[in-house]
């Protein structure tokens, strides 16, 4: 059984700054808990509805290889975990990883996203990198966070497989990268065919939000800019969309 206070303090977790302050974050549903599980990523607890438990049978038993904490729930307890309609009974609270951004130095290609503010569109680019083998993505102190519910939701747990980095200072980043021979590109309106583009072995392609542009302090220190020409009269391409085009050519 759960306490109070140990569902108090799980329940909190949906919050951002809980998350940040305790280094933890509730997802849920059985797809995304088996990956976490399967995951380097270590679970801090489970938390299974009573009367669904025989349908996780294989979760409960990786949880337990894995000397994880089990909790079995009444519905009512549960929904203070959830923030799903329909919720399928099943959640979990893993431990935020501690990455080392210098790590990222390996990488022929990062990916960076500047003020992407919708968690939706950050946990698509997120399963996008994912598909195309892109192994680390860094996103600026006010992009979305990587944490919240539906960024996960989003990234069909794919936030799980790559080294995903967030509060980031995208000028200092991008100043020492720029020192390890990395090549800055970043996508515009007013930039060149991405089409005719080659990049360098080492690039970064910082993705804006679409609304506001990218940052006049990072386009100081860019090598050059990216676009995706225009053939119709829609006033601007979704974010996460651009990002699946020109991702698709450089990965």
């Amino acid at each position: 059984m759960i306490t109070k206070n140990q569902l108090k303090y799980y329940s909190s977790l949906l919050d951002k700054k809980t998350r940040k302050l305790e280094k933890k974050f509730i997802t849920e549903g059985y797809k995304l808990v088996l990956e976490g599980l399967n995951s380097p990523y270590k679970c801090a607890a489970l938390f299974i509805v009573e009367e669904v438990k025989d349908k996780y049978s294989d979760v409960i038993h990786l949880a337990k290889k894995k000397h994880t904490e089990i909790f079995y729930l009444n519905n009512h307890d549960f929904e203070k975990l959830s923030e799903t309609v329909n919720s399928q009974g099943v959640a979990a609270a893993f431990i935020i990883p501690n990455n080392n951004l210098s790590s990222a130095k390996n990488d022929k290609l990062i990916i960076c996203l500047d003020n992407v503010s919708d968690p939706g569109n950050v946990g698509t680019i997120i399963r996008t990198c994912d598909w195309f083998g892109i192994n680390s993505i860094v996103l600026s102190t006010d992009s979305a966070d990587l944490y919240n519910g539906k960024t996960i939701r989003s990234s069909m747990g794919s936030i799980f497989h790559i080294n995903a980095y967030q509060h980031i200072n995208l000028f200092d980043f991008i100043s020492e990268f720029k020192a390890k021979d990395f090549k800055i590109y970043i996508t515009d309106l007013d930039g060149n065919d991405y089409t005719k583009i080659n990049l360098s072995d080492k690039s970064i392609i910082i993705f804006s939000n679409e609304a506001n542009g990218p940052d006049p302090k990072l386009s100081s220190i860019i090598d050059g800019k990216l676009t995706i020409k225009q053939k119709g009269k829609a006033e601007s391409l979704n974010v996460a969309v651009a990002a699946g085009i020109i991702i698709s050519k450089f990965a």
